[in-house]
């Protein structure tokens, strides 16, 4: 009986051995990164699904500004052809695609100006409806891409921190994955989108 056991005793030690070396813990982290992506492709996708209407509820009071929907159009054609998976994604693919999404939020920031020119259109309450329910993605924007940062920071740092990278060394042979990063031109598309008051 003592004996028997034995083999018991080495399978729980090599099980908690596993776990506590990245059997587990590294392909949580994975999915995790592959779940925060998706949301930020899909928070993307929702923001342009709202373009067309917007442009046509200010092309409603705003028809001479036929170079600002044009500006606005091309963007998002170029943002909504860009198909990657950024958990899979090289640096150069990244920061291509947030170039793409960086010039749609100037676009954007454009095209919201203008209603400063049409008192009617800022009134307007399907331009009021879009304009709240841009801000709102915006925002989910802003809180996906920070997940996906912190997701993929937590997946590259168990791939470069024992024990889970001997684990990783052997067995798994993950490679880190590209950072989600904002370059400086999308930083200053963001500081340059503008908040619309309706009060006034």
């Amino acid at each position: 009986m003592k004996y028997s056991s034995i083999p018991l005793v080495v399978l729980a030690s090599l099980v908690l051995f596993s776990n506590g070396c990245g059997m587990r813990s590294i392909p949580i982290a994975e999915n995790a990164v592959e779940a925060s992506s998706a949301e930020i492709i899909n928070q993307y996708k929702r923001r342009a699904d709202l373009v067309p209407n917007l442009v046509k509820t200010v092309k409603g009071y705003a028809k001479h500004e036929s170079e600002t929907f044009k500006v606005v159009t091309e963007a998002r054609a170029k943002a909504t052809s860009m198909n990657i998976d950024p958990s899979k994604a090289t640096p150069e693919q990244i920061q291509k695609f947030q170039r793409a999404q960086g010039e749609l939020s100037s676009a954007l920031g454009r095209l919201l100006m203008v209603s400063e020119n049409y008192p009617q259109l800022k009134a307007d309450q399907s331009f009021r409806d879009l304009q709240a329910q841009l801000e709102g993605t915006e925002n989910r924007i802003a809180v996906a891409r920070n997940r996906h940062i912190q997701n993929i920071q937590r997946f590259n740092t168990l791939l470069t921190t024992p024990p889970e990278s001997w684990y990783n060394s052997i067995f798994l042979k993950k490679q880190k994955m590209a950072q989600w990063d904002v370059d400086e031109t999308e930083k200053q598309n963001i500081k340059t989108v503008p908040s619309v008051e309706f009060g006034s």
